[in-house]
């Protein structure tokens, strides 16, 4: 793989970029020239780790400075619907000229799950491609189905249950959810046309996957493989990295550092790098159910905007962002929104999650972990301070969940999904 450039594509929070850094990095060490194309904002973030960078349309503002439109995202159904045809179909022409140009002399295109004008570029050109899958529920298997949001679509929870009665059922119902949101991609249907490509299959169910290699970047411990997985799946392991800014912000802060010694193991809470812009009340409210519990707990805030008003006593500290890495296995549990990133470092840290799922793959995510055995979880309406309190009791005063997780930490921290991933690139790349 010496000198042969390979363009990774993705679009979306630090949860959808970090395990492409990781691969990335590997890539790089094996003497690849490793290209990932994203969004702009992330610029600097990859450059500092030596990884060249392209910008991919749609440029859309820091979540920082458009709160508003993360939480229209974040709606549920509508947000998808709103991800799909507001922000990403308007500007798909754009999207595949810059992967076109990204790719000008790769070797090989490796796609995001929302990376549409990826896989239509490799369709029309030829070049070697692999695709890639975040989290079990971009699968879609009729035997492991995924969880959907049962607190927003009316019915949803029945739907769940109804689902893993039988596969042939849960191929049904994928079947009604197909058509339901064949609209939200019309776009991709008329630029296959305009290319000369032919139909295709559905952009978000069998269409995204390369018939060349599909790496699943999650652990075999989290979802297994299935018998309706696309051909040529693998199952790599989660590929870990949590720096956040630049390259030397990998470490905890010496304040942080202080507090963690200064007493038994807090609870950590977080809403990883997408949900905290919209976070309104969440830290508050985990202010008051610690309080309750009269435990030591750690705040990660993403945002200023975000500290309690409030005075916080001096069990609780609040910190912009911390690596999960370096602070999670100090963690006596850790309180998250259910992001796969946010899930998977929960998971390698060996301490229970009670998670809080806002949209997306978080409630599938949230159901594995609450079946591994490992973690709890609560509807973000339910999210009070009592509720709360009486969950992370049972969460950490319950033997199992602490002694599952720390098995559970044993094993995945035993695998290496970017090494792996690696491996799979390098013997598919002409």
């Amino acid at each position: 793989m010496r000198d042969k450039k390979i363009v990774l594509t993705t679009w979306g929070s630090f949860g959808d970029l970090h395990p492409y850094i990781a691969v990335a990095v590997e890539l790089k060490r094996r003497g690849a020239r490793p290209m990932i194309a994203t969004s702009l904002y992330y610029q600097a973030k990859i450059e500092a780790e030596g990884i060249d960078f392209h910008a991919l349309r749609p440029d859309l503002p820091p979540p920082e400075d458009a709160p508003e439109l993360v939480r229209q995202t974040l709606k549920g159904r509508a947000g998808a619907r709103y991800l799909f045809e507001s922000l990403l179909m308007p500007h798909l022409r754009e999207t595949y000229a810059d992967i076109e140009a990204a790719t000008r002399d790769a070797h090989m295109l490796v796609t995001h799950p929302l990376s549409f004008a990826g896989v239509l570029l490799a369709e029309k050109t030829g070049i070697p491609w692999v695709s890639t899958i975040l989290a079990p529920l971009s699968l879609f298997s009729a035997h492991d189905p995924p969880e959907v949001d049962a607190a927003a679509q009316k019915g949803a929870r029945q739907v769940n249950q109804l689902a893993r009665v039988h596969p042939r059922i849960a191929q049904a119902l994928f079947g009604i959810a197909k058509l339901s949101i064949r609209s939200w991609t019309t776009e991709i249907a008329r630029f296959r046309r305009e290319l000369g490509l032919p139909k295709g299959a559905h952009p978000l169910f069998e269409g995204q996957h390369s018939p060349r290699l599909v790496l699943a970047l999650f652990s075999e411990i989290f979802a297994s493989v299935q018998p309706d997985f696309p051909a040529r799946t693998h199952l790599t392991g989660f590929p870990f990295y949590d720096r956040r800014d630049h390259a030397g912000d990998g470490e905890i802060s010496d304040e942080l550092r202080e507090f963690l010694d200064a007493g038994e193991p807090p609870i950590v809470f977080t809403l990883g790098s997408a949900a905290v812009w919209v976070a309104d009340d969440f830290y508050q409210i985990s202010v008051d159910a610690v309080k309750r519990l009269k435990r030591r707990a750690v705040m990660l805030i993403g945002d200023e905007r975000n500290k309690p008003v409030e005075p916080m006593p001096p069990e609780i500290i609040a910190v912009g962002y911390a690596p999960f890495s370096e602070l999670l296995p100090r963690a006596l549990a850790v309180v998250h929104s259910g992001g796969i990133g946010s899930t998977a470092q929960g998971l390698r840290a060996g301490v229970p999650s009670l998670i809080v799922p806002f949209a997306y793959d978080q409630f599938d995510n949230a159901a594995r972990a609450v079946r591994l055995g490992c973690g709890r979880t609560i509807a973000k309406r339910d999210y009070k301070p009592a509720r709360v309190a009486a969950e992370l009791h049972e969460l950490t005063q319950t033997d199992s969940y602490r002694t599952r997780a720390r098995e559970i930490g044993q094993l995945i921290q035993a695998e290496n999904g970017a090494a792996r991933a690696c491996d799979l690139l390098e013997r598919n790349c002409r």
